[in-house]
C-alpha cells in the first residue's frame, strides 16, 4: 500500500468520525414541520431570506406577499379556516411592526396564529448601543398577543415552537408572537442532539368538558322559556362541530340567529333560522342561547332597544373562555368547555321529554320572516340604471342559490352590511 493511499484512508476516516450538525436555522424548519406546519406567510429579507429558501427546499409552501400585513392576515384567516396556527414570517423592526397590527387582529378576533420575526443582537438592544433596526420586539408584542417568546439557544427552538403552537391553538385562540435573533440561526449543534430537542405537540387544544351542574342549569332555564332563540357566532363556525350544533338546534326546535361568520353552519334557508326575522327576534326573545358569541358590538352589548325592555332577557352562554361570562350582562347559565362538547351536552340533556317552544313563538317568528321576504323581493328584483345595492345583491343571491359552493368574496361598510342579510348562505 502506498503512502498516499494511506493518508487517503485517515483522511476518510477522521472525516466519517466527524458528527452531522444542524444548525438554527433547520431546527425551525424541522421543529415546524414535525408539527404539520405547511405554509408560511412571509416578506422575505434579512435574516430569514435563507431560512425560507431552506424551506423551500424542505417542501414548505412560502407564500409571499408585498406588505407584512396582508401576510399575517392571510395567516390568521388561514388558523380560523384550518384551526391549526397560521405561520407569518417577517424582517425585524420595521417589518415586525407591519406584522403586528395582523398579530392584534387575530388575538382580538381569536385567529390563531404565530407571528415569527428575525430581531437585533439582545446584549447590544438591552443596552440600546444603537444596532442595526435595534428595537425590544418582545416587549413591544407582549400587550397586544395571547403569549410571546425569545429564543436564544439552538436547542430551545423546538420547545418554544411547541409551547407558541399549543398557546395559539388552546382555550380561545389567538396571536402568538416568536422571536428569533439573527445569531440564532447560525448557531451550530450535533444533528443528533438537536433531532432530540424537537417537541411534537399532542393534543394542543384538548377538549374542555362543561360541568354537569353548569349542564343541567342551562337545561332548567331553557325548559321555562316561552320566546327562547339560540344565536350561533364566530366561535361556533370555528369549532366545526356542525353536526353537534345542527343536532342541537333540530332536537330543540329553536329558532337560531347565525352572526355574519357563522352563516352557512346551518343553510340560511332552514325552517327554524331566524335571520330574515332578526330585529323581532332580538327584542322578543326572553331566553337566549350565546353558541360562540360574544356579546359585543355585533350584538349591542346585550343592551338598549336591539333587545327590547331592559331586563326581559335571560342569558345562556357557551364559551371556552370562562372570562367572557358576565362581560356586558349577567349570564344566568354559563356553560365554559369547548363548542362540541358544550352542545352535545345540552342535545343529551334533551333526550328525555323534550318540549319544543310553543308554537305562539315559532309560528311567529315564521310569520315575520315571510312577511319580510314578501316585502324585500320587489327591491331584489330590480333591475333600475343605474344599479342599486338591492338590485345587485338580488342577482347575486340568484347565482348563489344555483352554486352553493361557490366562494363569495364580500366588501364591508354597506355592502357587507345589506348583503348578510340578503344572500343566504347554503354552507
Amino acid at each position: 500500500m502506498s503512502a498516499v493511499t494511506v493518508l487517503n484512508n485517515q483522511a476518510t476516516a477522521a472525516t466519517d468520525a466527524e458528527p452531522a450538525l444542524t444548525d438554527g436555522f433547520q431546527l425551525v424548519i424541522d421543529a415546524l414541520k414535525l408539527n404539520g406546519i405547511e405554509n408560511l406567510y412571509v416578506v422575505p429579507g434579512i435574516p430569514i431570506s435563507d431560512l425560507l429558501r431552506m424551506a423551500q427546499g424542505e417542501g414548505l409552501r412560502v407564500i409571499s406577499f408585498r406588505h407584512e400585513q396582508n401576510a399575517g392576515n392571510a395567516a390568521a384567516i388561514a388558523g380560523f379556516l384550518t384551526k391549526k396556527p397560521g405561520v407569518c414570517m417577517t424582517v425585524s423592526a420595521p417589518g415586525f411592526l407591519n406584522g403586528l397590527t395582523a398579530l392584534a387582529n387575530a388575538t382580538t378576533n381569536c385567529f390563531p396564529m404565530i407571528l415569527i420575526s428575525g430581531s437585533s443582537e439582545r446584549e447590544i438592544v438591552d443596552l440600546q448601543q444603537g444596532d442595526y433596526e435595534e428595537m425590544d420586539q418582545l416587549a413591544i408584542a407582549k400587550p397586544l398577543c395571547k403569549a410571546a417568546f425569545r429564543v436564544l439557544h439552538a436547542q430551545d427552538i423546538g420547545i418554544a415552537v411547541a409551547r407558541a403552537i399549543r398557546a395559539a391553538v388552546s382555550g380561545r385562540p389567538g396571536g402568538v408572537y416568536l422571536d428569533l435573533p439573527a445569531k440564532l440561526f447560525s448557531q451550530v449543534m450535533d444533528a443528533a442532539e438537536g433531532a432530540r430537542s424537537l417537541v411534537k405537540v399532542v393534543d394542543a387544544a384538548p377538549a374542555q368538558l362543561p360541568s354537569p351542574d353548569s349542564v343541567a342549569r342551562a337545561l332548567e332555564v331553557l325548559k321555562g322559556a316561552k320566546r327562547p332563540l339560540i344565536i350561533l357566532g364566530k366561535g361556533a363556525a370555528y369549532a366545526q362541530a356542525d353536526e353537534a350544533v345542527r343536532e342541537l338546534v333540530e332536537k330543540s326546535g329553536i329558532p337560531f340567529l347565525p352572526m355574519s361568520m357563522a352563516k352557512g353552519l346551518l343553510p340560511d334557508t332552514h325552517p327554524q333560522s331566524a335571520g330574515a326575522a332578526r330585529s323581532m327576534v332580538l327584542k322578543d326573545a326572553d331566553v337566549v342561547v350565546l353558541v360562540g358569541a360574544r356579546l359585543n358590538w355585533l350584538l349591542s352589548h346585550g343592551k338598549g332597544k336591539t333587545w327590547g325592555e331592559p331586563g326581559s332577557k335571560t342569558f345562556i352562554q357557551i364559551d371556552i373562555e370562562p372570562r367572557e361570562m358576565d362581560s356586558n350582562v349577567a349570564i344566568v347559565a354559563p356553560l365554559v368547555g369547548d363548542i362540541g362538547s358544550c352542545v352535545s351536552a345540552l342535545t343529551a340533556g334533551m333526550a328525555k321529554g323534550w318540549t319544543p317552544p310553543p308554537s305562539e313563538w315559532t309560528g311567529a317568528v315564521s310569520a315575520r320572516k315571510e312577511a319580510n321576504i314578501a316585502k324585500m323581493a320587489p327591491r331584489l328584483m330590480s333591475n333600475a340604471s343605474p344599479m342599486n345595492f338591492h338590485g345587485a345583491l338580488g342577482a347575486l343571491r340568484r347565482v348563489i342559490q344555483e352554486r352553493p359552493e361557490a366562494l363569495l368574496v364580500n366588501e364591508g361598510a354597506n355592502t357587507l352590511d345589506l348583503a348578510r342579510g340578503i344572500i343566504d348562505m347554503h354552507q
